[in-house]
């Protein structure tokens, strides 16, 4: 389940650049001039060649050897060609690339150049990421998506035209105004598209978006009044499992779904707890520290950063980056709710050999009341979420943490 100090690394890199601030999006991105480009490039780059360096001061292990790269975002593709083509230069002059390293980009259907798609190409950029979230042209437009379904359709032509054909979709339940219907469409569209991959989401009510304030006040604003409720969510959810499931799209972790050989590869190491490197605008990354010879029984310290969310502050270099340690209590407590996620479970032989019985007895005991509540599956060797448990999985994990139990919420 651990890391290993044979792992090679993910590295992650955050482009927060935006055509548009969409209603429903609660991550650090935004409108910014495109001045702002060139130097955000040049400081991830910088951030590149400096990264082993500062990880070997602080006592991390740094993984040289490269299998999955993503960038994220925002929409990377906004950047101008050259900036995406220095960007992958120096990525491959400061690491060791494995050949059939996984690269992925993401983008918004209907803002990829032809310049910038010959670009990716060139790059070795061999899967895409689009952020549809509905094919139902009246439902995508007023939360602030310029594409239509047909956009979206040329655009995975397009895309494969160039030879990059893994390619994920990106669907959210609980869009205003959507009704089972509705996302009957846009599931039909997904699965014929023909796409190996695709990440269902249910909306996200809370502070960090303009349509989940709006939400939370009461208000109308952003079609606010219109998104459907949890039940209603909670079935589309539900109907995507199956529908996708039927179309050969099975799904391996709670919000993603692959055809058989296509699962993410670098996503699948946030869940397995692998090394990843964090650049950019409020990017996290996960290393474990350097073996010693001083080096107790048990896993390795986990370092865990994140730089800031303040765009100016991050160009100018003046925040602060978060950085904890996790000892093995804290891992545990990750290796748990992180397996969780994907559909295969904790591996209860796994998870012994990397913490130990004693340290991992509690949480067995967390697993077998929580199967007598409907919310795991636990036959004493594997725990695996069940379907009222997938909708319940904040308040399922919130259990294996430490500190006053959350039984009554994992009731609900």
């Amino acid at each position: 389940m651990g890391g290993s100090c044979g792992d090679a690394l993910g590295i992650y890199i955050s482009v927060p650049f935006c055509r548009s601030k969409c209603t429903y999006c609660n991550f650090a991105s935004g409108v910014y001039p495109a001045s702002a480009h060139e130097p955000y490039i040049g400081r991830i780059v910088a951030d590149l060649h400096a990264a082993p360096g500062g990880a070997a001061r602080i006592g991390a292990e740094f993984p040289r050897r490269v299998d999955s790269v993503y960038l994220g975002g925002g929409t990377p593709t906004l950047l101008a060609p050259a900036l995406l083509e220095r960007l992958f230069a120096e990525m491959r002059a400061a690491f060791d690339f494995e050949p059939g390293a996984e690269i992925t980009v993401e983008c918004a259907p209907g803002q990829l150049a032809e310049q910038t798609l010959e670009a990716l190409a060139a790059a070795g950029v061999n899967r895409v990421s689009m952020g549809v979230q509905s094919f139902v042209d009246e439902e995508a437009r007023p939360t602030g998506r310029f594409h239509s379904r047909s956009i979206v359709e040329k655009d995975i032509v397009r895309l494969r035209r160039s030879g990059i054909s893994n390619i994920n979709v990106d669907l959210i339940a609980g869009l205003p105004g959507q009704t089972s219907a509705s996302w009957e469409q846009s599931l039909e569209a997904l699965i014929s598209s023909g796409v190996p991959h695709a990440s269902i989401y249910m909306l996200e009510v809370d502070e960090d978006s303009r349509l989940g304030r709006e939400v939370l006040a009461g208000g109308a604003r952003y079609g606010a009044a219109l998104v459907p409720g949890d039940d209603a969510i909670a079935r589309m959810y539900e109907r995507a499992i199956e529908r996708l499931d039927k179309a050969g799209i099975c799904q391996y972790e709670i919000s993603n779904f692959a055809r058989t050989g296509f699962r993410s590869a670098h996503n699948l190491k946030y869940w397995r707890r692998r090394p990843y490197l964090g650049l950019g605008l409020d990017a996290s990354s996960m290393l474990r520290a350097a073996p010693s010879q001083e080096t107790e029984a048990g896993p390795l310290p986990v370092l865990r950063t994140t730089t800031t969310s303040d765009l100016k502050a991050w160009l100018a270099g003046t925040a602060a980056m978060e950085a904890e340690w996790l000892d093995a209590g804290r891992q545990h407590e990750e290796a748990w709710f992180l397996a969780l996620r994907l559909n295969e479970g904790v591996s209860v032989m796994e998870i012994e050999r990397e913490f130990g019985s004693e340290p991992v007895a509690p949480a067995l005991e967390t697993a077998a009341r929580l199967a007598c509540e409907g919310l795991l599956e636990f036959d004493g060797a594997r725990a695996r979420l069940t379907p009222r448990g997938r909708l319940l999985s904040n308040e399922v994990f919130q259990e294996f943490l430490t500190g006053e139990p959350e039984h009554d919420r994992a009731m609900s």
